[in-house]
């Protein structure tokens, strides 16, 4: 059996965290929206929230807890790329948070862990 690189782990690991917050009636308006050196994973709405996701997956424990690794550098990078996205799409006056959803590999399947509200940014 060949061993998944960390893209395909990332996809398997995004497609998770999209399935899981559909089960949480989390509607998911966008997937891997890009712009300049920077993504968003999942874009989501719940309520009357505009929600940018970051997923992170671990295979292991070997580099600690996935949702450490959103340190502040790859959150103002989360920022920038969401507010291009709300400038693209002309969306104003909405309500908008930062979530992480943090996957580790268990034996047996996945856990996977949903922080609401994981950083704040001025958009």
């Amino acid at each position: 059996m060949q061993k998944k690189t960390s893209k395909q782990v990332g996809n398997a690991g995004e497609d998770l965290a999209a399935n899981y917050l559909q089960s949480k009636q989390y509607e998911i308006i966008d997937r891997n929206y890009r712009w300049a050196r920077g993504e968003i994973d999942i874009v989501a709405r719940i309520d009357d929230t505009l929600v940018f996701v970051e997923v992170k997956t671990a295979r292991g424990g070997s580099f600690g807890s996935p949702e450490t690794w959103v340190n502040s550098r790859k959150q103002a990078q989360i920022g920038q790329v969401a507010h291009r996205y709300l400038q693209e799409k002309s969306i104003e006056d909405v309500n908008c948070r930062f979530d992480v959803v943090a996957l580790q590999r268990e034996p047996g399947g996945w856990h996977i862990e949903h922080f609401e509200n994981a950083f704040w940014i001025e958009l």
